[in-house]
């Protein structure tokens, strides 16, 4: 099994020269049967969802201990052989030089990272970006960094999409290989993808959404899914449980 930079650029590869409408699919893994599921179905790289991780330990998004949140994605990173990227939330206020360690530790060749505060707002656009610069540094190239951009999100953002954009392109000068500028609707997805030029772009696919040929053709390089599967699953799990009890 490949690791460290061999298996970044694996993941990094996988994102250039797509066609406009076969997007990267990476599902969400919250666990290691599920990360093995995914593998064996053809996936080529995974996404572990730091919402969908959290519901499988018990906690509420954006509740997980650090440590939790580490050990989940080491579980994951080490029941496949494909590229795992981590959704580590806003970094659980850990230096640059930390993180790097530990997601190097975990196993995982990416992160995703978001400019939410934690606290209902967004984090300094500049502040963020010479953070997101210090984790590249830290890292080298052995790292594929997805830079979530929350202000769809947030109430009070006059100018979401433009924001975004703003936002994207100080995180792509700070060495972001992907930006995702989360919950953005369908109609705003062609501005962003021409503002943002060759820049990947992640998509959030949802369940009433529309479908991945449809999500590339309007910009995204890449589709996630959140903590989405993992809630499809315990619907067909509270259905075996009901016919379970029937019986």
């Amino acid at each position: 099994m490949s690791t460290g930079e061999p298996r970044a650029e694996v993941l990094r590869a996988l994102h250039r020269d797509r066609p406009a409408d076969r997007p990267l699919v990476l599902p969400g893994p919250w666990d290691a049967a599920s990360a093995r599921t995914f593998e064996e179905a053809g996936f080529p790289a995974l996404a572990t969802p730091s919402a969908g991780i959290a519901a499988s330990l018990g906690y509420e998004d954006g509740a997980t201990p650090a440590e939790e949140m580490f050990a989940a994605v080491a579980r994951v990173a080490r029941a496949v052989s494909v590229p795992v990227t981590a959704d580590l939330e806003g970094g659980y206020g850990l230096s640059a030089a930390e993180l790097v360690e530990r997601v190097r530790e975990t196993g995982a060749v990416g992160v995703n990272l978001e400019d939410g505060d934690g606290a209902g707002g967004l984090k300094d656009p500049g502040a963020h970006a010479e953070w997101l610069a210090e984790v590249r540094a830290a890292a080298g190239p052995g790292l594929f960094v997805n830079a979530r951009v929350d202000t769809y999100l947030r109430e009070g953002v006059a100018d979401p999409a433009g924001d975004a954009i703003a936002r994207a392109r100080l995180y792509a000068e700070a060495g972001a290989d992907c930006v995702y500028p989360i919950m953005a609707p369908a109609a705003d997805l062609p501005g962003l993808r021409a503002a943002l030029g060759d820049l990947p772009m992640n998509a959030l696919s949802l369940p009433d959404g529309p479908s991945f040929a449809e999500l590339g053709r309007l910009g995204a390089t890449r589709v996630t899914f959140g903590p989405g599967l993992l809630l499809r699953s315990l619907r067909g799990l509270a259905d075996l449980a009901a016919e379970v009890r029937a019986q």
